[in-house]
């Protein structure tokens, strides 16, 4: 087995989702549909395609829809006959499921934030490192790449640095007359957290069950020690965090442009 396939991999799927509720009130928001799965299996696929296998998604708000799908994944995506007689097992037919994916749901309660989340989760994270994303992120990031840098540099964490997106839409101009359009431009300037984080074990020391935003305290320690190192991605990614941006996934999706499938 691959170093990859033993690593766990921690999605933070605990936040309500409040600024996208035109989409669904009633869904967590990596529970979202796009192109007809929950954003996050896009996630999850993504990291599988580089052999990442073990999953653990720190839930939260509506815990119970996540649990519930991946209890029934194999009737979500499958055919089946159930003989409500009997106590047989139901049978299955034509199921497109492959894959062969570990994946333990804890719930690290409603109003708990990000430092909490992934304290709660700790007694799932064996070996020496662990990954870490949001549930409402999608990225072409190549994490093979990613987790070399992590090795190379040697520190405790590196995250996956990327460059902004306007909400808004941005002219170029002569004169008077607009010679250029862009509806979602990346912003040269700068770089944000994408997410997309490898952390060696020891990055847990720094948090505690009644922490707050990790961003806020734990990785404001890594990096005050010199620990906190960054990978640069500069192809696609996109937060989902506006109906505006679920549509835009959506709509890549479904005209066969979604970046992010790299599976």
């Amino acid at each position: 087995m691959s170093s990859n396939e033993d690593t766990p991999v921690v999605i933070l799927c605990g936040g309500f989702g409040t600024r996208i509720r035109e989409a669904s009130e009633s869904l967590p928001k990596p529970m979202i549909e796009v192109g007809g799965m929950p954003l996050l299996w896009h996630i999850m696929k993504t990291y599988n395609a580089h052999g990442f296998r073990r999953f653990v998604l720190a839930c939260g708000y509506k815990a119970e829809t996540v649990k519930d799908y991946f209890l029934r994944y194999h009737e979500h995506l499958s055919d089946f006959t159930v003989n409500l007689g009997s106590d047989a097992p139901p049978v299955f037919h034509n199921s497109h499921m492959d894959e062969d994916w570990e994946v333990t749901c804890v719930d690290t309660g409603l109003n708990t934030l990000t430092g909490g989340r992934l304290s709660r989760v700790r007694k799932f994270l064996d070996g020496e490192r662990f990954l870490l994303t949001y549930g409402d992120g999608v990225a072409d990031i190549d994490l093979t790449a990613l987790m070399e840098a992590h090795k190379a540099h040697g520190l405790i964490g590196t995250v996956t640095a990327v460059h902004p997106t306007s909400r808004f839409g941005e002219l170029n101009t002569d004169g008077t007359t607009v010679t250029g359009f862009a509806e979602k431009p990346e912003l040269s300037g700068g770089l944000v957290n994408g997410g997309f984080f490898v952390f060696e074990k020891a990055f847990l020391d720094n948090v505690h069950d009644d922490d707050g935003m990790l961003e806020q305290h734990a990785l404001q320690k890594l990096t005050a020690d010199g620990q906190l190192g960054h990978f640069v991605h500069e192809g696609f990614w996109r937060g989902m965090d506006t109906f505006r941006e679920y549509k835009e996934l959506n709509g890549l999706w479904d005209d066969d442009q979604a970046p992010w499938k790299v599976w």
